[in-house]
């Protein structure tokens, strides 16, 4: 009886893991067959390459069109979708904000010349020459 234990017990660590991983990745593969089927026309996507893009075009068994920018379409494999994205909805508080930071007034900086310029000075404007070569 013991000598079938140390056995039976190695099996079960091995084969538990094992079992577990197999369910999770099935579990994975349906959800990405879902998405996949479910895909139409104005969904929001992110491909496994890392491109959003709107889905134009769903019409064809393994592949789909997807609008990249204005104008311009892509027609991917449907494999290739990695998961619907939100869009990205603009508030009114990120415009207001862009709208203040233009119309700030550039600081008038006074480089090492002595002339007033809107321009930040530059490395050769504020730092010495180096002198190589001496010690």
């Amino acid at each position: 009886m013991q000598s079938l234990l140390l056995p039976l017990l190695l099996v079960l660590v091995l084969a538990v893991p094992l079992v577990m991983s197999t369910r999770k990745q099935k579990k994975q593969q349906a959800a990405q067959q879902d998405l996949q089927s479910s895909l139409a026309p104005g969904d929001r996507v992110m491909t496994t390459s890392g491109l959003y893009g709107t889905v134009a075009d769903t019409s064809g068994d393994n592949t789909i069109d997807i609008e990249i920018a204005p104008g311009v379409v892509t027609t991917w494999l449907r494999l290739a979708v990695r998961e619907k994205v939100e869009p990205v909805v603009e508030t009114e508080e990120d415009s207001v904000d862009e709208v203040e930071t233009s119309t700030e007034e550039p600081a008038i900086i006074e480089s090492t010349s002595g002339i007033k310029t809107d321009e930040p000075p530059t490395t050769a404007q504020v730092a010495p020459p180096l002198e190589h070569g001496k010690k």
